[in-house]
């Protein structure tokens, strides 16, 4: 009985023993995090917030001096390029064209009565070319009274709106006083303050666009940026809109502005996270996870780092890889890993 007793206390023991080495023989699958390489040769986004603003503010005068007669806008008001914004009591100018357009007459019926006795020569070749002469003469003053006439009529030069108006009907003005100040919509632009590592890339910009709640992405063209930074280490840039103002924009509205940076990278280099790469014996490398998610060491050709801190990878790579950006230095050639997927933008810590 005793001897059935041990057998079966051995028989247990070596059960555990089996258990326990199964347990310690389990492999372990190590969970890596890995990237795509970057074309070094890319674009890269920088974004602002701008303001829309006029180009231009235009002062809006009579050619010629008079009592005003007529305003016909206000302030505020919007106005298309041509339209007739204010008119001067033009009575005199009227009588001054009508007064000269009736010598021109009769100076026309006296030349053409000159020049019939000019080729009978009875009159002297300086009689008659003083006679065409005053004609010509009495032409031009007629034409001048004609264009006072014109003047005492104001047109908008180009599309605005009314900023300011300055005088009443009734009241006398000069000729080229300021009577209306108009926001010029067809040039309007959007001023925004960048800091000192875009100004120094301003000459790798590719695009340029402004966006705003009602308004989508619009191209915007370069006017011009200031060479001096203000107290703050900004400087200030001026955009000009490629085509049309969209006509929900006005003047004063805030919208976000996006630069489109060239990396200055070259066709065929990549970009990686610096700690993707590890080097052993003077060369470098990189941990590749093929299909399978085994895990391959690949040599790589180091050419320094770029402007954001990035390892810059002249050859070995083709930018299609999984590249594991992290714990290079604990993993084994065709190690079998776990990739982990990269945690959402708005799930900041992978706390969702």
């Amino acid at each position: 009985m005793g001897n059935k007793v041990l057998v079966v206390l051995s028989l247990g023991c070596l059960a555990l023993m089996g258990c326990a080495g199964g347990e310690s023989e389990k492999e372990v699958v190590r969970h890596v995090m890995c990237v795509r390489p970057l074309s070094s040769g890319g674009e890269y986004v920088k974004s602002f917030s701008g303001v829309v603003k006029e180009a231009r503010e235009i002062s809006l005068g009579f050619k010629t001096a008079g009592q005003i007669e007529r305003i016909h806008v206000k302030e505020g008001d919007f106005v298309r390029e041509g339209q007739l914004v204010a008119e001067l009591d033009d009575a005199d100018y009227r009588l001054g064209v009508e007064a000269l357009q009736i010598q021109a007459g009769q100076l026309e019926d006296e030349v053409r009565r000159m020049k019939q006795l000019y080729e009978a020569k009875s009159i002297s070749d300086n009689d008659y070319e003083k006679a065409v002469a005053g004609l010509r003469q009495l032409k031009v003053q007629l034409q001048l009274n004609r264009n006072k006439l014109d003047y005492t009529r104001l047109h908008a030069p180009v599309a605005g709106y009314i900023q300011s108006v300055n005088f009443e009907p009734a009241e006398m003005v000069d000729a080229g006083t300021p009577v209306f100040s108009l926001l010029d919509t067809k040039r309007m632009e959007v001023e925004l303050d960048i800091p000192v590592e875009v100004y120094r890339q301003k000459d790798s910009i590719s695009g340029i666009f402004c966006e705003s709640g009602i308004v989508r992405k619009v191209p915007m063209t370069l006017v011009s940026v200031t060479p001096k930074a203000d107290g703050t280490q900004l400087y200030r840039m001026c955009l000009a809109f490629g085509g049309n103002v969209p006509g929900k924009l006005t003047a004063g509205m805030s919208v976000g502005v996006d630069i489109l940076l060239a990396s200055g990278g070259e066709k065929g280099k990549f970009t990686l996270p610096v700690h993707a790469v590890f080097k052993e014996k003077e060369n470098a490398y990189v941990w590749t996870v093929d299909a399978d998610s085994v895990v391959h060491k690949r040599q790589v050709v180091l050419d320094g780092m770029d402007e954001k801190g990035h390892a810059v990878i002249s050859s070995g790579l083709k930018g299609d890889e999984q590249v594991v950006r992290a714990g290079v230095n604990a993993l084994q050639e065709n190690e079998k890993v776990g990739v982990m997927a990269e945690p959402e933008k708005t799930n900041v810590g992978g706390l969702l």
